[in-house]
């Protein structure tokens, strides 16, 4: 967790370090709104930087800069400063080599957790039912373990319920944040930020992200079909070919090859074709 500055008054820094402490029932109102507008802040930021995004960069420094002195807000700031001085091209290049073309900072936690294994879609599965249990709908776009849509519902759903696929996946965090830090990607701020927002890390989470990076998440050679695609269906629901399908979907079998075998002798034709 980084030290606020020093030009912050001993007694605020204090008060900040306290609240960072305290468990999220115990959270102010107040704190809880500056909660929620650091975590849309994150989820917006680990977005791809499209022209959108980057014409909207006055707007999150303005944002950044009305937040009150904390870890995250000192980590947001440094992220920024750095993302308001790049082309748009060099963010969008920069972004597509971190996230998507390294798998120790990819965005997507569950990989980390259950790599590609059938466990990973059951994870999945898992996810999507707690969003529409609490009202949510993520719009399909994304898969419910992208780092940015896990952001947006610990936003919206609050620091208990909302926070708690953030908690299952700290390992997993903390993984990206190293990655990033190795790889020197301001990027890391980002992370830094989310993790000064939880409980520290306990000697056993440090040893398992260790384990992690050395060895990487588990892997299996046979069951990865069902997540082509990504999407997801409730059991009971016509699931097509390559999608994933929790225990109980109907699933088409693959269509059979032709048969080579001659018919003999063969049907007569209709003017409505073969019968």
């Amino acid at each position: 967790m980084s030290p606020l500055p020093t030009t912050v008054p001993a007694i605020v820094r204090a008060r900040v370090r306290a609240a960072v402490r305290r468990r999220p029932s115990q959270l102010t109102p107040d704190e809880v709104r500056d909660r929620a507008l650091v975590l849309r802040l994150l989820s917006l930021l680990l977005q791809y930087p499209d022209a959108e995004l980057a014409a909207a960069r006055p707007t999150v420094v303005a944002a950044v800069e009305a937040l009150p002195a904390s870890p995250a807000a000192t980590e947001l700031t440094a992220f920024t400063d750095w993302f308001t001085e790049q082309e748009p091209e060099a963010l969008e290049r920069h972004y597509v080599e971190t996230f998507d073309l390294r798998r120790k900072s990819s965005l997507y936690l569950t990989y980390y957790l259950h790599g590609d294994t059938r466990r990973r879609g059951m994870a999945l599965l898992t996810l999507a039912r707690s969003y529409r249990a609490a009202g949510w709908e993520t719009g399909g776009g994304e898969l419910p373990d992208h780092l940015p849509v896990v952001l947006e519902f610990a936003a919206l759903a609050g620091p208990g319920a909302g926070e708690a696929p953030l908690r299952r996946h700290r390992r997993g965090l903390e993984l990206i944040r190293r990655a990033l830090t190795d790889a020197g990607s301001p990027y890391r701020h980002l992370l830094a930020a989310l993790l000064s927002l939880m409980p520290p890390a306990t000697e056993a989470d440090l040893a398992a992200v260790a384990e992690l990076a050395a060895e990487g998440p588990p892997n299996e050679d046979v069951g990865l079909d069902p997540y082509a695609g990504g999407s997801l269906a409730p059991p009971g629901a016509f699931v097509p070919p390559g999608t994933y399908a929790p225990p109980g979907t109907f699933v088409p079998p693959e269509p059979a090859p032709p048969t080579l075998v001659p018919l003999a002798p063969p049907f007569p034709s209709s003017p409505d074709g073969p019968r």
